[in-house]
């Protein structure tokens, strides 16, 4: 029976009509409780607004096994890499289902990096009108920068990068922070994506830091010219890892509407909605603060250093990007392309580390095909952090790192070694770096020979601290 004493609709009657939450959600209601005012029956205000219920879209179905296909660039050289690539080619052909997906490439460095169905790490996947924020990964535009330092002595440059750096979770201490500049800040506050206090607060206190994991600043000397040159990598810490959990919150939206066959993790958002045009433009926001942030890092160990900085150049393997209508999305894997972004280095050149014992490659990429124009982002892994600690059986994380480091300066941030970034936890890197050049996914034009780098190292775990007693 109904109400006769109702005074007020609200959006929970609409949305028990059918109507869907959305921009024309308010006009809906206004009209609704403008008719009710004018004392119109509630069953008429509800025929009457029915017309406006949107028709349920069809469901968009998975692709068929095998469908899309993907490029392989990796050669497995032992039993344990082709384990690892039986567990990369799984997952591959799980995320080629998704309805989106035009193509895939894996590099020589893929490796899994979740459930079945997750992008790898060292993987490339092609999609039309959509950009699937659980394809650039968590840590938005993990990124590398390197400056020509000139004749600088390295000793004295690690050692003022050593007093210049952060690493570790949060941010910088009050007082001892890096300013971020107000047009960059008016930028996150003019996006939704990133209008949130708590993201613009993770901008300011998190800029000149380079969190943890395999991020690191590292020194050396370039082979070609001799001269001392200094590299960071890090990504967009706070701030972009918060703009992932929006982006795959709105994408779930549009899965469950769209396609709630497909993989929670490979959720999209329609780059031509109103939603996805809004991400893209988080994305880019997103990239010019963690550019920022390696720039801070650098100039700043220049100046305690007393060093002269010569040329500059970056690039990311975690992001994004538009080629066409086609939004190509790279885990750990490198663009290749002349003028992947309008920043990029005018020679073509990007960054490539390998290990910490290893040299830095400088390549120019070959716009491959076979990779969709990519190449790899690092030497990659075969086994876990756990696997890796038992291959090293009684001896410690110490006594490795001495023996697989001999002559460098390595040091970790945290005052202890992290096993999991020793040598040996990587693939080997002559064999990456030979297939770099054996599918034709880069011409290495320098290599950075390692005078040392600074780690986060293993730190102390984070715990929430438990609520006390009345």
């Amino acid at each position: 029976m109904e109400d006769l004493t109702l005074t007020q609709l609200t959006g929970k009657d609409l949305k028990s009509w059918g109507h869907r939450p959305g921009p024309q959600f308010p006009d809906l209601l206004a009209r609704a409780n403008e008719m009710l005012a004018k004392g119109i029956e509630v069953s008429r205000i509800r025929d009457d607004l029915s017309a406006d219920i949107p028709i349920p879209p069809e469901h968009i179905e998975l692709h068929e096994e095998g469908a899309v296909v993907f490029h392989e660039n990796l050669i497995p050289a032992d039993a344990d890499e082709e384990t690892n690539l039986e567990k990369v080619r799984e997952t591959m052909r799980a995320v080629m289902r998704t309805p989106t997906v035009v193509g895939g490439a894996i590099m020589p460095d893929a490796c899994p990096a979740g459930p079945v169905g997750t992008i790898p790490v060292g993987g490339v996947v092609a999609a039309r009108n959509a950009i699937h924020p659980g394809m650039h990964s968590a840590d938005i535009c993990c990124s590398l920068m390197m400056t020509d330092l000139g004749d600088a002595d390295p000793a004295e440059v690690l050692e003022a990068a050593a007093k210049v750096t952060h690493f570790g979770p949060g941010g910088r201490p009050q007082g001892q922070r890096f300013t971020v500049s107000l047009d960059l800040l008016d930028a996150f506050r003019s996006n939704p994506f990133l209008d949130n206090a708590k993201v613009i607060r993770a901008a300011q206190e998190q800029m000149g830091t380079q969190g943890d994991g395999n991020h690191f600043l590292f020194v050396g000397r370039s082979r070609n010219t001799g001269r001392t040159a200094m590299i960071t990598h890090h990504g967009s810490r706070g701030p972009g890892a918060k703009l992932y959990k929006a982006g795959m919150e709105v994408a779930e939206k549009y899965r469950r509407l769209y396609s709630p066959k497909t993989l929670k993790q490979n959720a999209w958002i329609p780059a031509d909605s109103e939603d996805g045009r809004a991400y893209w433009d988080a994305l880019q926001i997103i990239r010019k603060w963690t550019k920022t942030n390696h720039n801070s890092i650098h100039q700043a160990t220049m100046e305690v250093a007393g060093a002269s900085g010569g040329e500059r150049f970056w690039n990311e393997h975690n992001f994004v990007f538009q080629r066409g209508d086609i939004y190509l999305h790279g885990k750990g894997a490198t663009p290749g392309w002349s003028g992947f972004a309008a920043d990029a280095d005018k020679d073509g050149r990007t960054i490539i580390p390998l290990n910490m014992a290893e040299p830095v490659l400088i390549v120019r990429g070959s716009d491959a095909s076979n990779a969709l124009g990519f190449s790899p982002h690092g030497a990659g892994r075969n086994w876990s952090r756990t696997e890796h600690m038992r291959r090293l059986g009684t001896k410690t994380a110490q006594e490795a790192l001495v023996e697989e480091t001999a002559g460098l300066d390595i040091r970790f941030y945290g005052g202890k070694v992290d096993a999991s970034e020793l040598p040996s936890s990587y693939k080997p890197a002559a064999a990456v770096a030979e297939q770099i050049k054996s599918f034709d996914l880069a011409e290495i034009v320098d290599w950075i020979d390692p005078y040392g780098c600074i780690m986060a190292g293993e730190l102390p775990r984070f715990t929430r601290r438990g609520k006390g007693r009345r």
